[in-house]
């Protein structure tokens, strides 16, 4: 099977699996539950009177709210991407693609990825690249294709050294990662935006991209959907015993996504933040959003809901984690989203003591 193959059968196989397994974190959490917003019954809000509204990359949004980049590269990811694009435009809010690489390869691919911009022409799209494929050496002319192909609004970056490390196909070589970084901010006609994928990120590798140029970080934390059991599952089904033994190994690696949070934030102060990696709820997005997130990201959640019910699916789960978010801001007495990064909260357990461990603070 030649690359272009190989790379099709892979889309399939992720899509798939995500939907069908149990694919999370056996035993990793998020530590979003060591943090607790205070209550406040007295408010003097009306929950009608919470605005939760937001900008994002030059686009006013309904809600913080992101649809993670995931698919793309077969006719099932083009009905998924489609979905998610109705349902995003829909409610004003936001959305990714999955890694445009197949498309790359195979430019009769690039409907399946162009069919989100077609079904949320107005609302901001992400593309997305990985890094093993920037490494490898990208011209000027694929990164314009890539933003061309969704008319998107930024690129994401994807960083993910564990999937690469575990996966049977790997390319796991970052070498001169942080140049060509530089190299793609310069070239890339949208803002770049890098982006973990489920095994979050470190104040190190925050502080090694401080000098990039990159527009926001997306920090993926740990706690949600494991793409090292994704490919021990991979693993397995090929019969790769030793392999899929490697990969459940790394099940629970990465920095939980409340850490990675603080720990990106201690870097970059003001950068835009986008946390994805675990969230299942609005409840969760909010507390992500009081620990220094400017956006919610889900996938793991979205994915399921488009593949058994389509953009009616989809939908609903999205207005549901917007009436969270809402709930929460009128619980804290919080009229906005700035108001609610000032809410009050108690942070205790396995969290505060990641905090105390790195000397990080929490913000407001």
């Amino acid at each position: 099977m030649d690359c272009r193959g190989q790379t099709e059968r892979r889309k399939i196989e992720h899509i798939v699996i995500a939907v069908k397994e149990n694919v999370e974190a056996p035993h990793k959490t998020t530590l979003l539950e060591y943090v607790e917003f205070v209550h406040q019954p007295a408010t003097q809000l009306s929950l009608d009177s919470v605005d939760v509204s937001t900008v994002f990359l030059g686009k006013k949004l309904s809600a913080p709210i992101l649809v993670s980049g995931m698919t793309g590269g077969t006719a099932l990811a083009a009905k998924i991407n489609r979905a998610i694009g109705e349902a995003v435009e829909e409610l004003g809010l936001a959305m990714g693609v999955g890694s445009q690489r197949a498309a790359l390869e195979d430019s009769s691919l690039e409907y399946t990825y162009r069919a989100a911009r077609e079904a949320a022409p107005s609302s901001p799209i992400i593309a997305n690249i990985g890094a093993s494929q920037l490494v490898q050496g990208l011209s000027r002319e694929d990164v314009e294709r890539l933003v061309e192909m969704v008319e998107a609004d930024a690129l994401a970056l994807h960083l993910n050294p564990l999937q690469e490390a575990v996966q049977p196909e790997g390319e796991a070589d970052y070498r001169g990662l942080i140049e060509k970084v530089r190299w793609l901010v310069e070239v890339s006609p949208v803002p770049v935006i890098v982006k973990e994928t489920g095994a979050g990120f470190s104040r190190e590798s925050a502080e090694a991209l401080r000098d990039t140029g990159i527009a926001a970080i997306d920090v993926g934390g740990a706690g949600g959907t494991s793409f090292s059991v994704i490919e021990a599952i991979r693993a397995e089904r090929l019969g790769l015993e030793d392999e899929a033994l490697s990969a459940r190994v790394y099940a629970d690696w990465g920095v939980p996504l409340a850490a990675s949070i603080l720990e990106v934030r201690a870097v970059f102060p003001e950068l835009t933040l986008i946390a994805t990696g675990g969230l299942r709820s609005g409840l969760d997005a909010a507390k992500a959003l009081r620990l220094g997130a400017d956006m919610a990201g889900y996938a793991l959640p979205v994915i399921r809901a488009a593949y058994s019910g389509g953009a009616e699916a989809v939908k609903r789960l999205l207005k549901r984690y917007i009436r969270e978010v809402k709930i929460a801001l009128f619980l804290t007495s919080s009229r906005s989203l700035g108001d609610l990064k000032k809410a009050p909260i108690v942070v205790w357990g396995a969290l505060r003591e990641w905090i105390e461990s790195r000397g990080l603070r929490l913000p407001g």
